[in-house]
């Protein structure tokens, strides 16, 4: 026990030795925010530890030269005075400040060796976030309405993007909420979504409705909307085809097997003789019992209904535009009804209890083509879904 103690200490104590070296190392390499969350972490622990002593010194070391870091940077590009810099300055001073923020809790920390609280420079950024915070809010602002002006797309979409960042970092900024609406509704792809049926076969009414109805299919995307039917009032960009190919229903099946089942099994009990014929008796006088065995056999008829349905159809992606062909897909989707059930002859003490289980069944009704054909389209269903959430209409 003592030596399970002493190898657990050891090697607390190399992993503790090792943290603080790769924090040492975090700081030579200018890794500060690094070295800072490492610190953090184990002083948040336990602060007053001796062990984590080491941290203490540090954090204030990785702290005072991630700040001057960051201002050093700050200072050069407003130097620079590039507007398409504008976003980098804002994201450093909320760095800066939370950093501090991050530090505060902890404080204080003391230095036992030097007998110190442990030194951090703290700095309101306060005027210096919100100043930036509106330049940048106003450069992207002036970015997205030039953008507007292309009447594109993907110009849209680029001003959709800046305009939603300003409403993070600056909510209800000028009118950005209304322009957000509009940028999203230009920049939106309608796709409408077709299905041809080339199968020679009467398609369940059902299916058709379920496999064109996109709201059933659980699809996010930003920038894409899809229609099972076509609204007069939209130009739609791109067309989602599902031409099915062939649809293939098997007859109905009953498959019969014979299963030849034998076993030992207990039938009651008989009374222990010696050799010579006469009855063994226990230490208390009783006579002794034995389990008797008996062979039984069973016969066992298994049948298996079985009727299966195929439906083979292509997907295409069709540039409504040029008329042409984007990308087509195969997709082909089964489904396999099968039902068993038995019935014996013969002692049924010689069947496992999957067998017992069986002979308890009885035949069931087949499914129907039409709804077997539906059941084999849930699963052509899930996997245009697949198709649509690995593709997209625009590269």
């Amino acid at each position: 026990m003592k030596k399970n103690i002493l190898f657990t200490a050891f090697i607390f104590l190399i992993t503790s030795c090792s943290s603080v070296k790769n924090t040492q190392e975090a700081i030579s390499n200018g890794n500060y925010d690094s070295a800072i969350n490492t610190a953090i972490d184990n002083l948040k622990r336990n602060k007053t530890k001796k062990r984590n002593q080491p941290y203490i010194l540090l954090l204030e070391e990785a702290f005072i030269k991630a700040t001057a870091k960051d201002l050093a940077r700050i200072n050069f590009l407003k130097k620079e005075n590039n507007p398409e810099k504008i976003e980098t300055v804002f994201v450093l001073y909320e760095n800066l400040k939370r950093r501090q923020e991050t530090l505060k809790p902890l404080l204080p920390l003391f230095i036992l060796a030097e007998k110190r609280d442990a030194v951090f420079q703290f700095t309101n950024y306060d005027d210096e976030i919100i100043s930036n915070k509106n330049q940048l809010s106003a450069y992207l602002y002036s970015k997205a309405i030039k953008l507007f002006d292309a009447n594109n797309k993907f110009d849209y979409r680029a001003a959709y993007n800046d305009l939603d960042y300003i409403e993070k970092v600056n909510p209800n900024f000028k009118d950005v909420r209304n322009l957000i609406d509009i940028a999203r509704e230009r920049g939106l792809d309608f796709v409408l979504v077709s299905m041809k049926n080339e199968t020679q076969q009467v398609l369940p009414e059902r299916l058709e409705e379920d496999l064109l109805n996109f709201d059933t299919y659980g699809l996010n995307e930003l920038w894409t909307v899809y229609h099972g039917a076509k609204d007069a009032k939209i130009t739609y960009d791109f067309g989602l085809e599902l031409n099915l190919r062939k649809i293939e229903v098997s007859p109905e099946q009953v498959r019969e097997k014979e299963i030849i089942k034998e076993k030992e099994v207990k039938d009651g009990f008989e009374y222990l003789l010696d050799e010579n014929g006469d009855q063994v008796l226990d230490e208390e006088g009783d006579k002794i019992k034995v389990d008797k065995f008996v062979s039984v056999r069973c016969e066992l008829y298994q049948f298996t209904q079985f009727k299966s349905a195929k439906v083979t159809a292509q997907v295409a992606y069709v540039n409504l535009n040029s008329k042409q062909t984007i990308q087509t897909h195969p997709i082909t989707s089964e489904f396999t009804f099968q039902h068993a059930y038995a019935n014996f002859k013969g002692d049924k003490r010689a069947l496992e209890s999957a067998y017992i289980d069986l002979i308890r069944l009885r035949m069931v009704s087949f499914p129907t083509n039409e709804q077997i054909i539906y059941d084999a389209g849930q699963g052509l269903k899930q996997k245009l879904k697949a198709i649509i959430t690995r593709n997209t209409f625009r590269k």
